[in-house]
């Protein structure tokens, strides 16, 4: 008897700790989880454009330098590095979360559904924490020629417009294929776009993580 309740005690123990682990690096935020890009895969280059003033509204909108995601997001961007570094290659990522209140700035700026999601209606699905920006860099970190830089907003940046050279748009499918083989799903307009099929079912997320 005695024996059975130390298992029973060993096991409880063991239980806790499993669900410690695996929540030490996850942040909850309006009911929802997100956890830290680096921590699941530290070998992913950031380049978070709205934490500079890099961008096209031309500031620094985000408090943070951290790419945020729901935990299905970030493991399938860590199995589509591991894909690319078996040829020498990686992902750099421009956007991840996004909070509500930048999505507003934008759409202010860019009041087109076709590039900028309408705050006021579903919202991005970046607010969501389940989509993502980001291209392919080389072994050095440098990034593939692709058809436009990051938030172009033409057709040139289309999925399949084929105004671009024909290494642009091959290092476009590469991407692509990629990101569809984790399972993610691409964007009409936008070339450096994936997210999470239906993506719509999760909910909105406020703000980052405290």
């Amino acid at each position: 008897m005695r024996k059975k309740l130390l298992a029973c005690w060993l096991f409880l123990v063991l239980l806790s700790l499993t669900v410690v682990v695996g929540y030490s690096s996850a942040k909850k935020t309006s009911g929802s989880v997100l956890v830290d890009l680096h921590e699941v895969n530290p070998r992913i280059i950031l380049d978070l454009k709205y934490a500079t003033e890099d961008n096209f509204l031309k500031e620094k909108v985000y408090d943070v330098d951290r790419c945020y995601a729901l935990p299905i997001l970030a493991e399938k961007l860590s199995a589509a590095q591991e894909i690319l570094e078996r040829d020498g290659l990686g992902l750099k990522v421009f956007d991840c979360f996004r909070p509500v209140a930048v999505q507003k700035k934008m759409w202010a700026l860019v009041p087109d559904s076709r590039y900028v999601a309408n705050p006021y209606k579903e919202g991005s699905n970046h607010n969501r924490g389940v989509a993502v920006d980001l291209t392919i860099v080389d072994k050095d970190g440098n990034e593939l020629a692709m058809p436009t830089p990051f938030d172009d907003f033409t057709e040139r940046a289309h999925k399949y417009s084929m105004t671009p050279t024909a290494q642009e748009r091959a290092n476009r499918l590469l991407l692509r294929l990629v990101m569809e083989k984790v399972g993610l799903e691409s964007f009409d307009t936008e070339w450096w776009h994936f997210q999470l099929p239906d993506a719509k079912k999760y909910p909105l997320i406020e703000d980052f993580p405290e």
